[in-house]
């Protein structure tokens, strides 16, 4: 691990246009990664986490464990992710149990290390049913 401000880990392990993070995808069978700068304040980490989506606030509950998170209503599928990937990825990542509201404070969905229960994908799986 580097001590040197200037150095820049994300830019060091993506390598010149993408030459190194592109060896690590074909030896990954094409997965798709994301790479993440870590950080020791849990909350800039949960955020980063959820990257791309723009996170309004993050409140820490450290008795439960549990992080709730505020994203405007165009960066809610973003954050939670098709079939909840980008949320219970990042309970899994962090090690925090991730509850993500509308700016309402309505619960979209919530994701711990071993499961996610997304509401959003569930009602849109029961609208196709009873078409």
């Amino acid at each position: 691990a580097s001590t040197d401000p200037h150095v820049d880990p994300v830019g060091s392990l993506v390598g010149q246009r993408g030459v190194r993070v592109s060896t690590v995808t074909s030896e990954l069978g094409g997965e798709k990664i994301d790479i993440i700068e870590w950080n020791e304040d849990p909350k800039a980490f949960i955020e980063e986490a959820l990257s791309p989506a723009r996170v309004l606030s993050v409140d820490l509950d450290d008795t439960e464990h549990k992080a709730t998170i505020k994203v405007a209503e165009d960066q809610q599928s973003l954050a939670i992710g098709r079939g909840g990937q980008n949320v219970r990825l990042a309970a899994k990542l962090t090690g925090w149990r991730i509850d993500i509201q509308s700016t309402k404070g309505e619960k979209i969905a919530e994701a711990d290390k071993d499961e996610v229960k997304d509401e959003v994908v569930k009602e849109i799986k029961e609208e196709k049913a009873a078409e």
